[in-house]
């Protein structure tokens, strides 16, 4: 076992070092294995894959929950010189089968749900029923018995570790490579940014599939010898029980799982935990105060992604707002037109950007490229990360006056209303105010004249007794919302689609419009938000204003 100061350029060493090592390593409701067991357990499966091994690329594909197994074979891979694709099972059947072919995987570990999804899926391909491995098939376990040797390492810092599926939020995923080295270097950065250490016991919520599990929790336990928990799945109801039955204290989330946990009933005792942080991106500013509050625990908000490099570097005297300052001199603001950098933002008493034409542009990394290290099979996806030399992270941001750096949305969360540049983000912190919103996506519909107007789709827990009245009252008492802010559109959901790492999918509701099962409702715009139903009548109705003024098209 080597000391936690030894830093390692692979995961495969890193591995290694925990051979001997007695503590926990991974915890579930059902076992527990110390890091010691966890090493030969991925052993075992990295001599199996060995075994299996032909010629093409070293892929494994991974179709699990989030149970030992796929910690076990993300060892395995490390050990084994292999690559594992994680595989988001909630994917549609189109979607997942595509996956599957592209990222050329030798074997696939599922376990019978998976398998029976399989089957369903318009597949072909060019595997044996050997290279099918279930982990919870009765032969499982004496096909691991008969591989079990002493652990060791057939690959370096060079060799593909993994292929992240990128969220697709808002655009076709795409497989994202990261190799040992680089996860590597992510665990340790990550343990000096958030404090990670030997006693850590990291409850992981988030899906194994996403770089979010992978490289702010799992990499980071490995390099400190902290403890891993697990549970299949996130559920806000199961949240505070799993941590305190593991002892818990840190965690991973996004936004909008936040926003699920402060849903739940509040009890008196929430404090009553031994969580001490957790670390997660798009939380609203209020939801961030409010779980503080509840549950006595630190959120540290960041910025990141499956594939590029980190932004940010935190700091103490960022507003609670900011991602915190530039992390180098290379991470800047630019106009991508014009390729200068942006004016720093001028910010009103709530936060608001007041000059958004000339201070929000796309966050970039001029030193990104030596960090990115590209897509799977995906040379145009390359080129448009990479031009000019710069690493473009597809996202908008700014920088005030102070120097802090701040998260803008995604390039399509700009709202271009009546000649004015309106946040989609910041509407949706807004509308997340709200008692009986759990959650909120703000996005730009065409207007039927010219420009966009707001719409914005709510998830609440009954759609049939949600106060529309009551709402649109809210939305008068709001200050920092603007005037150009309040949803033209509003649609009502008790479920809105989502990623696989509960990321809300923006583009879907946006493709759909108002043509939705889900009871919409429409504002004229003149005088205080005053909310309609959106019947069939005013649908055709409002379809017509577009024929009239030939933005049909746009719809």
């Amino acid at each position: 076992m080597t000391l936690a100061s030894e830093r390692r350029t692979d995961i495969a060493t890193m591995l290694l070092d925990r051979l001997g090592d007695q503590r926990p390593g991974l915890r579930t409701r059902d076992a527990d294995w110390t890091w010691d067991e966890v090493v030969r357990e991925s052993a075992a499966r990295a001599e199996l894959a060995r075994k299996l091994r032909r010629a093409g690329p070293f892929h494994i594909g991974v179709l699990l929950d989030n149970v030992p197994d796929f910690l076990f074979w993300l060892g395995a891979a490390a050990l084994a010189g292999a690559t594992v694709a994680g595989l988001n099972p909630t994917r549609g059947d189109a979607q997942l089968a595509a996956d599957i072919r592209f990222v050329d995987c030798q074997l696939l570990v599922t376990d019978a749900a998976g398998m029976h999804r399989l089957r369903t899926l318009d597949l072909d391909l060019d595997l044996d029923a050997d290279r099918l491995l279930l982990v919870d098939d009765p032969s499982y376990t004496a096909l691991l018995d008969a591989h079990r040797v002493e652990p060791t390492a057939a690959a370096g810092p060079e060799a593909l570790l993994l292929l992240l599926f990128t969220s697709g939020t808002t655009g076709t995923s795409k497989a994202a490579k990261c190799s040992q080295r680089r996860l590597a270097v992510i665990a340790y950065a990550a343990s000096d940014k958030f404090g990670h250490v030997p006693g850590d016991v990291d409850y992981c919520c988030m899906p194994l599939f996403h770089g979010n599990a992978i490289m702010a929790l799992w990499a980071p336990a490995l390099a400190n010898g902290a403890t891993v928990c697990l549970t299949p799945k996130f559920s806000a109801s199961q949240f505070l029980s799993d941590i305190r039955y593991f002892g818990a204290t840190f965690f991973t989330y996004v936004g909008k799982a936040l926003g699920y946990l402060l849903a739940t009933p509040e009890a008196p005792d929430d404090a009553d935990n031994t969580l001490v942080r957790g670390f997660g991106t798009e939380a609203s500013v209020a939801d961030q105060a409010e779980f503080r509050r509840r549950f006595g625990a630190e959120l540290l908000e960041g910025y990141g992604s499956s594939e590029g490099p980190a932004l940010a570097a935190l700091d103490p005297e960022a507003p609670p707002a900011a991602l915190g300052r530039p992390a180098h001199p290379g991470v800047a603001v630019v106009d991508p037109h014009t390729l200068a950098d942006c004016a720093r933002a001028r910010l009103d008493e709530y936060g608001r950007v007041l000059n958004p034409d000339q201070a929000v542009g796309e966050m970039i990394d001029r030193a990104g490229a030596l960090v990115f290290e590209g897509y799977y099979r995906n040379d145009a996806a390359d080129a448009e990360r990479l031009r000019n030399g710069w690493y473009w992270t597809g996202d908008l941001g700014y920088i005030d006056e102070s120097g802090f750096l701040y998260f803008a949305g995604r390039r399509g969360d700009w709202i271009r209303v009546d000649g004015e540049n309106t946040s989609a983000l910041h509407i949706e912190s807004i509308l997340r105010r709200h008692p009986a919103v759990l959650a909120a996506a703000v996005y730009a519909v065409p207007d039927p004249r010219s420009g966009d107007q707001v719409m914005a789709a709510l998830e609440v827990p009954d759609p049939a007794t949600f106060d529309i009245a009551a709402f649109a009252e809210f939305l008068t008492t709001q200050p920092d919302l603007g005037a150009k802010g309040s949803p033209r559109l509003l649609r009502l959901s008790t479920s809105l689609p989502v990623t696989g790492s509960n990321k809300i999918l923006k583009r879907d509701l946006q493709t759909q419009t108002w043509r939705t099962e889900d009871p919409v409702f429409h504002w004229p715009g003149r005088g205080a938000p005053t909310y309609h139903p959106l019947t069939p009548t005013a649908k055709d109705a409002l379809e017509a204003e577009y024929a009239t003024f030939a933005r049909r098209h746009l719809l």
